[in-house]
């Protein structure tokens, strides 16, 4: 066989560096296409909370249609105050990023805080879980809701902080803070605190007594200035373990995935371990348990195709059957083969580049069908072709403040400055633990 000349050779190397190249243009994401791309993620997704909120009382909606039309007149006007939290941390997001002013963030602000201040009911300091977004009275005959004031607790303590030079907002947020009566809520319980209470029955009989999104209402009830529970309330939940695909983490067997998102939104769990009991690092546990649950959906592949590596996600959402509670592992009897957005969204500050993928292939993928005016619907079905009207306040929140949190670890230093949250992470034994504390969220950073 000839040798082959060196005209040949580098003929060759000509032609793997030119494919090399085709490769980085072609199939490759580039920094800053992603960083255009979560830009506009994440302002279409804060003018949800811009425009579905009542500028006079701040209350957001909990659901919109995405192209502006009509709710159902049992829909109409009803907010939501979890979304509400949301939506007051927007503000701090929108502020820093010159979306909106900062006097028109400032306004906004006090109206919502002294709705809750004076206007909104309120059982010792709790308050109904969803509202008439324009006169603040009671909808659905909901309850008194504990998880949903520790939400709406979550945006005022961090507009208390992001907008602290303000002394109207940080008054508000303290009297709103100081005065939810975190013992009351144990209903006798030393240690368990109530789903909620109501007028006509008193309190739920379900209690918060497993490891979910009840972080958040924990930390601030042991951090509470003047109504604290016990720290040994954070141990009285109870943790499943659970592995999955080589994944091992701690959960609640069953629940959706984003129990393990909404109280990272706020708490900034990383590099903290607990001192004592099974010493969990919980900011990784969430790691863990994203990665297992997009090795789930991969696994979905034989029976709906349209999940695979880089589309991925299912957690509480609309469906064409309705609002489910679904995810996994394990495996959800009513999945369908709905992908619901919010669940990769919602994983950002976890998997930075996974999550960001998921997200960009779902966009380009499915384009204008599935992303609009407040960026993802709630959820679609690639199999049927079901594909939502609507956007859901605390699905869209949690992409946005998760978005965020990977790129600057804002809201996690805002929420964080509030004395009382390190306090009871210091109460609980949740501690700083290792060298690299510095504020590093992924390989995502923001680049401004």
């Amino acid at each position: 066989m000839p040798r082959p000349n060196k005209s040949t050779k580098v003929t060759k190397r000509f032609f793997c560096a030119f494919c090399a190249f085709l490769w980085l243009i072609f199939f490759v994401p580039s920094p800053v296409a992603a960083q255009a791309f979560l830009d506009d993620l994440q302002q279409r997704s804060f003018r949800y909370f811009w425009e579905q909120a009542d500028p006079q009382t701040g209350l957001v909606a909990d659901r919109a249609r995405m192209d502006g039309s009509p709710l159902p007149a049992s829909h109409q006007n009803v907010a939501s105050i979890a979304a509400t939290g949301f939506g007051l941390t927007s503000l701090c997001i929108a502020t820093d990023r010159n979306w909106i002013t900062k006097a028109q963030a400032l306004e906004r602000t006090r109206n919502t805080l002294r709705f809750f201040d004076v206007r909104a009911f309120h059982q010792r300091g709790w308050f109904y879980h969803w509202l008439d977004a324009k006169t603040g009275e009671r909808r659905w005959n909901s309850e008194v809701s504990s998880i949903d004031t520790a939400l709406l607790l979550g945006g005022v303590l961090t507009v208390r902080q992001c907008f602290r030079e303000d002394r109207e907002i940080v008054k508000l947020a303290d009297r709103i803070y100081r005065r939810v009566d975190f013992r009351w809520m144990l209903n006798g319980h030393p240690l368990l605190l109530s789903h909620g209470w109501k007028p006509e029955s008193g309190f739920l009989k379900a209690r918060w007594d497993t490891y979910s999104e009840d972080t958040i209402l924990y930390l601030v009830a042991i951090g509470s200035p003047t109504y604290p529970i016990s720290p040994a309330s954070w141990y009285a939940l109870w943790r499943d373990r659970y592995r999955y695909e080589g994944h091992s983490y701690f959960t609640t067997i069953g629940v959706p995935l984003f129990m393990h998102q909404y109280s990272h939104a706020w708490v900034d769990f990383r590099n903290r371990r607990e001192t004592r009991g099974d010493r969990i690092d919980y900011f990784k546990n969430s790691v863990a348990a994203t990665l297992a649950h997009r090795a789930f959906c991969i696994n979905l592949r034989h029976e709906f195709p349209a999940f695979d590596l880089d589309v991925w996600g299912i957690t509480a959402s609309d469906s064409a059957k309705g609002y489910l509670a679904w995810g996994g592992p394990p495996r959800d009897p009513d999945i369908d083969g709905t992908i619901v957005p919010s669940a990769a969204g919602g994983s950002l500050m976890f998997t930075p580049e996974l999550a960001t993928k998921a997200l960009e292939t779902m966009h380009d993928r499915y384009g204008v069908k599935i992303y609009g005016k407040y960026g993802f619907v709630d959820a679609f079905n690639p199999k049927t072709n079901w594909i939502d009207t609507d956007v859901i306040g605390i699905n869209a929140g949690i992409i946005l403040l998760s978005g965020e949190n990977m790129r600057t670890g804002n809201i996690w230093r805002w929420f964080m400055q509030n004395p009382e949250i390190p306090l009871a992470l210091t109460k609980v034994g949740l501690l700083k633990y290792g060298i690299k504390s510095a504020r590093r969220t992924g390989d995502l950073i923001d680049q401004r």
